[in-house]
């Protein structure tokens, strides 16, 4: 049974306490905030382990995502937009939709507990680095949602990294990432309201920054990072450390970018 199947039957034993449960269970109408008891520990966790993280995942993506876009002051059409787009990737059933909705509209309250929420996040993640990246890669997403990423929503987001332990310098890769994607994927118009029409393929330095490698990289250094990214992004692996398999699709589609970026790459240096 899946993490949400669990959650929808009613089988709590392995659900989150702390902030994070009370978000959830003001949704859900259910009392799951007991505490944060043992999330210190580096032992061996107990059994659900994985449904806790994928649980603590699903959580915090759509409740930070809904803060990410109050951020500016207002929550734009766009905004919106993505937050919805994200819920058609994961193909949610109707009742797992309005849950996201409500978490997000849970973030974009005055006295949401921001620093607590991304406290427990990084506490259930442990090193599960990836996991963690992909999680700012979403926030990235909506920041960047009506074409342009506002100076309150940089600072929030440098914020989260700083809470979350991801380096400023990671940030900006990503963010990079992030831009050379939406140029990918024809993107470039969401801020006038409208996808504009991209080309077949990322341009050659969109495809280098996918790879989060420069044109000056080396042939060996390409195919490194082409493997490594392809590693990283394995839906499967990505499920295996947490990420909700409602999510396969969006890690589907990550490595479908990463492989075009390369054999870009590969065809315009000929090996």
């Amino acid at each position: 049974m899946s993490w949400w199947g669990k959650l929808a039957g009613g089988a709590f034993g392995f659900m989150l306490g702390g902030p994070l449960g009370a978000l959830l269970g003001a949704v859900l109408g259910h009392n799951l905030d007991k505490g944060l008891a043992g999330f210190e520990t580096e032992e061996e966790l107990p059994p659900g382990e994985r449904e806790r993280i994928q649980t603590a995942f699903f959580t915090t993506t759509f409740s930070i995502m809904g803060h990410v876009a109050k951020a500016d002051g207002r929550v734009s059409a766009n905004e919106i937009a993505l937050a919805r787009a994200v819920m058609d990737k994961m193909d949610l059933d109707q009742e797992m939709r309005d849950t996201a909705i409500g978490l997000f509209n849970q973030g974009k309250e005055p006295d949401f507990p921001l620093d607590e929420v991304l406290e427990q996040f990084r506490k259930e993640c442990r090193r599960r680095t990836t996991l963690i990246q992909m999680f700012l890669e979403i926030q990235l997403q909506a920041a960047y949602a009506d074409g342009r990423m506002d100076p309150a929503e940089e600072r929030l987001l440098l914020h989260i990294c700083r809470q979350i332990g991801i380096p400023e310098f990671l940030f900006r890769q990503l963010e990079r990432m992030i831009q050379a994607e939406r140029n990918f994927r024809g993107q470039a118009g969401a801020g006038r309201g409208r996808a504009a029409p991209g080309p077949a393929r990322p341009s050659l330095a969109d495809a280098y920054a996918i790879l989060n490698i420069t044109e000056q990289a080396s042939d060996a250094e390409v195919k490194k990072a082409y493997r490594r990214l392809m590693s990283q992004h394995h839906p499967d692996k990505l499920v295996a450390k947490g990420l909700p398999e409602e999510m396969m699709k969006m890690a589907a589609e990550k490595t479908h970018e990463i492989r075009q970026a390369y054999e870009q790459i590969r065809e315009a240096r000929g090996f």
